[in-house]
């Protein structure tokens, strides 16, 4: 029996392992929350096995101090770099894959003329802008408030964690106007 020494135990803790790696680069490549069905398709695993997988990736980066860690918005999750970094990444990376730049002039809007209606965004936006708004609803960026036929926008608390700046302060009408001179 010289075909393996390694015992089932052996080969099914390779196994895991392989398929820790591979929900790992997913999230790193990938650089924007993804659903559960994201995740099945893109790793062939099962969704137990994910979770269990995302906690302990949660985990390796707590107990390793990393600069790096696994975010979760409702159902999503994606790999970012810890709050504490964000000044550094900022500097170095000239653009964000997780929103387009219609997105980002959208949510930009948003922020700046808060509380907004709705319907003005999509005066002004268009009706792309529909998508947008659903989108930062979902990830809790942006709060929504019945408001006649409309709905009045503003932002959450979460949008200020998200983009590490505090709420009321001029850096986040500095981060604004840095997105339009990078323009």
């Amino acid at each position: 029996m010289d075909v393996s020494s390694k015992t089932l135990k052996e080969i099914d803790e390779e196994k895991e392992k392989e398929n820790l790696k591979k929900l790992e680069a997913v999230f790193f490549v990938s650089g924007r929350f993804l659903n559960m069905q994201e995740l099945i398709s893109f790793t062939d695993l099962n969704p137990i096995i994910i979770k269990e997988f995302i906690e302990k990736l949660q985990e390796k980066y707590d107990k390793d101090d990393s600069a790096i860690e696994i975010v979760k918005k409702n159902d999503l999750w994606k790999m970012d770099v810890k709050p504490g970094y964000s000044n550094i990444i900022n500097r170095i990376a000239t653009g964000s894959s997780e929103f387009s730049n219609a997105e980002k002039e959208t949510l930009a809007i948003i922020a700046y003329k808060q509380p907004i209606k709705q319907s003005v965004i999509i005066k002004i936006r268009g009706n792309k802008a529909y998508e947008h708004i659903k989108k930062f609803v979902e990830l809790g960026l942006v709060k929504k408030k019945k408001l006649g036929h409309t709905h009045e926008l503003f932002l959450s608390d979460e949008f200020y964690d998200y983009f590490n700046v505090q709420e009321n302060s001029n850096s986040l009408q500095e981060s604004l106007k840095n997105k339009d001179t990078e323009k």
